[in-house]
């Protein structure tokens, strides 16, 4: 599937489904209300109204469910008829699970997606994780045809009129997005270095016009980043600070995306084992879905000062590399002993937020890294962990996860009871906790804060994906949506203001002035 071209269309056209195989799917109430006579172009001659019909009765999700309308050219696929509070209402996991096994083989197919407007931005990105861009597969080499996924969405319930063009371009842009972060995560470090890393940066840069800031190895050291410089020292491709910065006119705040993005994780001097490195090719799984979403964002048009700061490094081992016992003076100005080369991801991120507070004078940060294992205990293989200092940010991560399919859930924000676990007798703090029993995923996002102090007057907000960030032996994009959705009020995007947290459905006009002033905290 790397050579799938996505393309989202108003209408799909018409076509046999033998030269272009169909995929219908919604939910079996949504599939119910699908006129027939929208489909009729798309499955005649080969399937009438009553086999249509018929299979629509044969369906019975728990909580999926599909069958074949012609043999392997057309499929009708059923999502879960309900899903609990803690899921998306668009059921985004299973949308990618059902194209996956269900979209039938071919150069051309269509994708007919029903669902209700507020569902299609999740929906669209669940469908983009389907088709990822990475492959090193010597027969996919060999293919030269370039195949293409036309998706044409059907609107039920209310506000159910077509398409805009629009919203069309909005989910070009966010799928897009999705698999440019899902790719920089597939790729290994053989390939995906700082140093490429530092490219894809640039290209970037280069398609919006922003001319990326880059600090590079000794200059680092010379600047103050102990965090990323004493991670990334000892390996071949030397670390780097680098941030895309969007400064628009009239802008009323300043936000800051800070990406871990640590191309390789052996673990350091603490090495990891034999089954617990093989995948840590995915450790740079925060900054991919910083530079996802800075490119779809900015291509939307964001209203406020955004910047993308990009923390690379990887963790290697060699005569360089940093010890335990070790003490490190981090860009804050604190000191930090290392008792654990392998918990590297929270010094990174603290170079990072504090330079996004002392340099870029950001309101808002946002950090997003693949950062503790534990996160997956804590909630699981598809919410991300939530870790912020301001309640109201906690909730709308909540409710941007479940607009836009990338489920987030909260961890416990207490400092004063966690804090301790980093106390150190000869430095400001250790790297890693005395109690691994004690919330470490917790632990680990008080790490970050403390360098901009947990008496700051900002909003932080700590994203962990360190288990949605794949889906198997794949990556997923994780973290794309969730920042287009979390900050979608900020966006001139219609589309994005709606799946917002902040979303102004039924504001009236005088309503949406004085929001509209009054965007200095998005919340």
């Amino acid at each position: 599937m790397a050579n799938v071209q996505l393309e989202f269309q108003a209408s799909a056209g018409e076509a046999d489904p033998q030269s272009r195989p169909l995929l219908v799917l919604g939910q079996l109430h949504n599939l119910h209300r699908l006129p027939w006579a929208q489909l009729r172009g798309k499955l005649q001659p080969r399937v009438s109204e009553e086999i249509w019909q018929a299979a629509l009765s044969t369906l019975n999700p728990n909580p999926t469910d599909n069958c074949p309308l012609y043999l392997n050219y057309a499929t009708v696929a059923a999502l879960p008829s309900r899903v609990s509070r803690h899921n998306s209402p668009s059921a985004a996991h299973f949308i990618t699970r059902l194209v996956r096994n269900c979209l039938p083989g071919g150069i051309n197919r269509c994708i007919v997606m029903v669902c209700e407007r507020s569902e299609v931005f999740a929906s669209a990105c669940a469908l983009a994780r389907a088709f990822p861009l990475f492959t090193h597969r010597s027969s996919a080499s060999r293919r030269t045809e370039k195949k293409t996924v036309t998706v044409e969405f059907f609107l039920v319930g209310q506000n159910n009129g077509p398409i805009e063009v629009a919203t069309l371009k909005c989910l070009a842009s966010a799928t897009e997005g999705v698999r440019l972060a899902a790719r920089i995560v597939d790729t290994p470090c053989n390939e995906m270095n700082t140093n490429s890393f530092l490219e894809e940066i640039k290209k970037v840069g280069k398609d919006l016009g922003i001319v990326p800031t880059i600090i590079r190895d000794e200059e680092l050291n010379e600047k103050g980043f102990g965090g990323i410089y004493g991670v990334g020292k000892a390996a071949v491709h030397p670390p780097a600070l680098a941030v895309l910065s969007h400064t628009p006119d009239g802008a009323t705040q300043t936000i800051a995306w800070v990406g871990k993005g640590i191309v390789y994780d052996t673990g350091g001097l603490s090495i990891k084992g034999k089954t617990t490195m093989p995948g840590m090719k995915r450790d740079c799984g925060g900054a991919a879905a910083v530079l996802g979403a800075f490119k779809a964002t900015v291509k939307q048009g964001f209203k406020d000062n955004l910047h993308a700061v990009f923390c690379l490094a990887e963790n290697s081992v060699g005569p360089n590399s940093t010890r335990p016992d070790d003490i490190h003076v981090l860009y804050s100005g604190k000191t930090v002993e290392i008792n654990n080369t392998d918990a590297e991801g929270r010094l990174v991120l603290a170079d990072g937020v504090a330079y996004a507070c002392k340099d870029l004078g950001a309101d808002i940060i946002l950090d997003m890294a693949t950062l503790t294992g534990a996160q997956g205990i804590a909630t699981g293989k598809y919410h991300a962990a939530v870790l912020t200092n301001n309640e109201d940010w906690e909730k709308a991560c909540v409710i941007a996860g479940r607009n836009c399919g990338d489920l987030v859930h909260p961890l416990v924000y207490c400092p004063e009871l966690h804090f301790s676990e980093f106390t150190s007798a000869v430095a400001d703090m250790k790297n890693s906790v005395a109690d691994r029993d004690n919330t470490p995923s917790s632990c680990a996002g008080l790490f970050i804060a403390s360098h901009i102090g947990f008496d700051w007057s900002g909003v932080w907000v700590h994203i962990d994906i360190a288990a949605p960030v794949h889906a198997g032996e794949r990556a997923t994009g994780y973290g794309v949506a969730l920042l287009l959705s979390l900050f979608g009020r900020a966006s001139e995007d219609p589309l994005l203001n709606m799946v917002s947290p902040l979303g102004c459905n039924g504001d009236s006009p005088d309503e949406e002035m004085e929001r509209d002033s009054k965007r200095r905290r998005l919340v």
